[in-house]
C-alpha cells in the first residue's frame, strides 16, 4: 500500500465521501477536479449502461486537466428495477425516492474509471444489493428534515442517519458510501504498480 502513496493520481470527483474513503485506504490524490456534464439519462436507458456512460464521460472530459497524471473518476446510482434514482432535485423528490425504497431491495451501481497518462481507459463495474426496512411516516419526515438526503444518490447516506433503515446488504459497503475500496485499490495497484508519477 505504501507504494501507492507515491503515485500522484488525480481524483476526478468533487465528492467529499470519495476523498475520505480514499484516505481511509491510505490513498490521497495530488488534487481533486470535477466535471460538469449533462447527467440526464437517455430515453429508455437502463441503470447499468447509464452509470458506465456517466463515469466514462466524466473521465474523458477531465483528461485535458489531468496534467499527464493518472485520473480516477467514478459515478454511482441507486436503481429500483429499471428506474434510476440519482441525486434528488428537491425535498419532494427525495420523499418520492424514500417511499420507493421503503421495504424494498434496491441496487447501488457504480463504475470506476482510471485513465492512464498514455490514454488507456480502464474501468470496473460494481453492484451492491441493499434491503430497506419498511419506513414509517415519522422516519420519512424526520429524515427529510435532517437534510442528509441532499446531494446523495437515492436520497440517503448509509454512513449517516439512514444506517437504521438498512436491514441487509450484499456486496461492498464502501460502494454504497460512494466508492468501492477493494475494486478501486485493485484497479490502481494493477495499473500503476510501483511506478511513481510524483
Amino acid at each position: 500500500m505504501s507504494l501507492l502513496l507515491k503515485t500522484g493520481f488525480i481524483l476526478g470527483s468533487a465528492s467529499p465521501r470519495r476523498l475520505e474513503l480514499l484516505k481511509q485506504a491510505g490513498l490521497e490524490p495530488v488534487k481533486t477536479i470535477s466535471a460538469d456534464i449533462d447527467e440526464t439519462p437517455l430515453k429508455g436507458e437502463l441503470p447499468k449502461p447509464y452509470v458506465i456512460r456517466m463515469a466514462k464521460e466524466k473521465a474523458e472530459k477531465l483528461i485535458p486537466l489531468a496534467e499527464g497524471r493518472p485520473l480516477l473518476a467514478a459515478d454511482t446510482v441507486v436503481a429500483v428495477g429499471r428506474r434510476i434514482l440519482g441525486k434528488p432535485r428537491n425535498k419532494e423528490e427525495a420523499e418520492v425516492f424514500l417511499r420507493l425504497l421503503s421495504g424494498r431491495r434496491h441496487a447501488v451501481m457504480s463504475c470506476i474509471v482510471l485513465v492512464m497518462p498514455d490514454g488507456r481507459l480502464l474501468s470496473r463495474f460494481v453492484q451492491t444489493k441493499v434491503l430497506f426496512k419498511r419506513l414509517d411516516e415519522s422516519e420519512i419526515k424526520d429524515y427529510l428534515s435532517s437534510g442528509e438526503w441532499e446531494d446523495k444518490a437515492g436520497a440517503y447516506a448509509i454512513q449517516g442517519l439512514a444506517a437504521v433503515f438498512v436491514k441487509s446488504i450484499i456486496g461492498s459497503y464502501s460502494n454504497v458510501v460512494g466508492l468501492c475500496l477493494p475494486t478501486t485499490v485493485s484497479l490502481l495497484k494493477g495499473a500503476l504498480g510501483t511506478v511513481p508519477f510524483s
